[in-house]
């Protein structure tokens, strides 16, 4: 198990999760706790890309229900369609928001979030959690991002 992220920051933002993903799959390799591997995978989220908010919402009794995360305190409980989380959910798809004050009904948790991306974790063809992260940076998130988030969803199923 890894205990370190090891990151070239002077390369590319692509570059950096070719680099990341990696280390997140050896961090969570043999674990079976799905607790563990969220936390994990939400803290070098966070740690790498210095992200003001990552955390995943389980999908919990027809609620996204929130599970670990790193950032400051969050909404708890969203339903399905409320908001960029509850939006990706019920679509199904990645939703990457440039300024969340345009974003018809979002859910403002913090007022220092500014842009967001939140990509839903598919298990067997149905949402089970999504990922969600936030910047206090309007535009922060590009395709970069959401192709590699959604090349890591894979691996978040796997321990659902």
């Amino acid at each position: 198990m890894a205990e370190e992220l090891h990151l070239d920051t002077t390369v590319s933002k692509a570059e950096q999760y070719r680099q990341l993903l990696p280390q997140i799959e050896a961090l969570t390799s043999g674990e079976p706790d799905l607790t563990a591997n969220l936390a994990n995978t939400a803290a070098a989220l966070r740690q790498a890309f210095n992200f003001f908010w990552v955390g995943f919402y389980l999908v919990k009794n027809e609620e996204l229900v929130l599970g670990p995360f790193q950032g400051p305190i969050a909404c708890t409980r969203i339903r399905r369609g409320k908001g960029v989380c509850g939006a990706s959910w019920e679509q199904a798809a990645t939703i990457l928001v440039p300024d969340v004050e345009q974003f018809p009904g979002h859910i403002a948790c913090s007022s220092d979030s500014k842009s967001e991306i939140v990509v839903p974790v598919l298990k067997d063809g149905q949402v089970v959690a999504v990922l969600d992260v936030d910047s206090d940076q309007l535009n922060d998130f590009d395709s970069d991002d959401q192709q590699a988030l959604e090349r890591l969803m894979p691996l978040v199923a796997s321990w659902f």
